[in-house]
C-alpha cells in the first residue's frame, strides 16, 4: 500500500478493510473470533478494541505463512476445537456473511474434513489453482501460483483462502505441514492433501460472484472495492424506496440509513452515522457527517459538521 497505515486498517465506505471481514464474520454468530495479527499489531489490536471489543488476538510474531498463522489463532484457543472452525482474510473487505453462512452450510451438509471457498475469475494470476479430479470433480489440492505447472496455471478456478475446517482434524493436520516450497513457508492449503490423503472428504463452495474473494493489496484494488461496496450500498438504498439520482456520483458509509422517499441529488457524500428521515433532499454536492436530516433540503454546495441538528422542514445551501 505504501503506507505508513497497516494494509487492514485502510478504510473504504466507512469502516476499515478488516472491519468488513469481522462484520461478514460476525454474521455466523461464532463462539469465538480470534485475529491473527503480526505486522504493525499494536497498531491493529488498538483498532480491533475499538471496532470488536469480543474479538481475541493471537500474535504471529514471525510470519511463517498461512499454516503457521492458524496454528497462532488456534493456540489462543486451546490448541483444538470442537465443531467447525472457518478461516478468512484480513483484506477481502466485498466478502459477504451470506457467502459464508454457504459455505459453513455446504461443509456441515457435506460431512466434509475441510470445504475450501472457491471462484472462477477472468484472470488467476498469483492465486492458488483448485485442482480436481477429472472423473469425480473433488477437490484434490490447492496449487499456488509458483509452484504450479504450465497446465495448472491455465486453471481459472482459484482459491479464495477462505476454508471451513473440522477443527479437531485441523489441528492434527497442521502438525503435519511441511515448508519445503519456493516460500519455505507453512501453507494452510497443504492442509487439504493431508487431510484427503488420510481418507478424509475435502470439498468446496463456490462463491457465486468471483468480487467478493478479491483481496486489497494496493491503492487502485482499493478504490476498486470500493466502487464495488458503494454500488453495493447504493442499490440496497434504492430498493427500499430512495431516489439516488446519480449513484456514480453518490458515495455513501455502510452506516448510513435512509428512511423512505429520501431524494439525494449528484455529488452528495454521506458519512458516518448519517440519517436521512423519509421525505427530506440532500444535494447536489453536499457532504454530510454524523448528521440526522428530517423531512428538510440540504444543498447544494452545503457542508454540515458532525453532530449538526438541522429542524424539520429546514433548508441550508451555500452559493458559489
Amino acid at each position: 500500500m505504501k503506507s505508513a497505515t497497516p494494509k487492514v486498517l485502510h478504510d473504504i465506505c466507512g469502516r476499515s478493510l478488516v472491519g468488513h471481514v469481522l462484520a461478514a464474520s460476525g454474521e455466523l454468530e461464532p463462539e469465538s473470533l480470534v485475529v491473527v495479527v503480526g505486522h504493525a499489531r499494536e497498531q491493529v489490536t488498538a483498532h480491533l478494541a475499538e471496532v470488536a471489543p469480543g474479538a481475541r488476538t493471537a500474535v504471529q510474531a514471525e510470519q511463517n505463512g498461512t499454516g503457521h498463522a492458524v496454528r497462532m489463532g488456534l493456540e489462543e484457543l486451546g490448541g483444538s476445537v470442537d465443531g467447525t472452525v472457518v478461516v478468512v482474510c484480513g483484506d477481502t473487505p466485498l466478502l459477504t456473511g451470506e457467502t459464508l453462512r454457504r459455505l459453513s452450510a455446504t461443509h456441515s451438509a457435506d460431512g466434509n474434513a475441510v470445504t475450501v471457498l472457491t471462484a472462477e475469475v477472468p484472470d488467476a494470476t498469483g492465486y492458488g489453482r483448485i485442482v480436481r479430479d477429472e472423473a469425480s470433480g473433488a477437490v484434490t489440492a490447492i496449487v499456488e501460483h509458483k509452484d504450479a505447472s504450465p497446465e495448472q496455471r491455465a486453471i481459472r478456478e482459484i482459491n479464495s483462502g477462505v476454508f471451513a475446517f473440522d477443527g479437531a482434524l485441523l489441528a492434527g493436520a497442521l502438525k503435519k505441514v511441511r515448508t519445503d516450497n519456493s516460500q519455505g513457508e507453512e501453507y494452510l492449503t497443504d492442509v487439504l492433501g493431508i487431510l484427503r490423503e488420510a481418507g478424509h472428504r475435502v470439498g468446496a463452495s463456490v462463491a457465486g460472484d468471483h468480487r467478493e474473494i478479491a483481496g486489497i493489496n494496493n491503492r487502485v484494488q482499493l478504490s476498486q472495492a470500493r466502487r464495488i461496496l458503494n454500488d453495493r450500498l447504493l442499490t440496497a438504498a434504492m430498493l427500499s424506496g430512495v431516489t439516488v439520482v446519480d449513484p456514480a456520483t453518490t458515495w455513501v458509509d455502510v452506516s448510513v440509513t435512509f428512511e423512505q422517499d429520501v431524494v439525494v441529488h449528484p455529488g452528495t457524500q454521506l458519512h458516518g452515522a448519517t440519517h436521512l428521515a423519509e421525505g427530506c433532499e440532500v444535494g447536489p454536492n453536499a457532504r454530510l457527517t454524523d448528521t440526522r436530516v428530517p423531512e428538510a433540503s440540504v444543498g447544494p454546495f452545503a457542508y454540515l459538521r458532525p453532530g449538526t441538528r438541522l429542524g424539520r422542514w429546514g433548508k441550508i445551501c451555500t452559493s458559489v
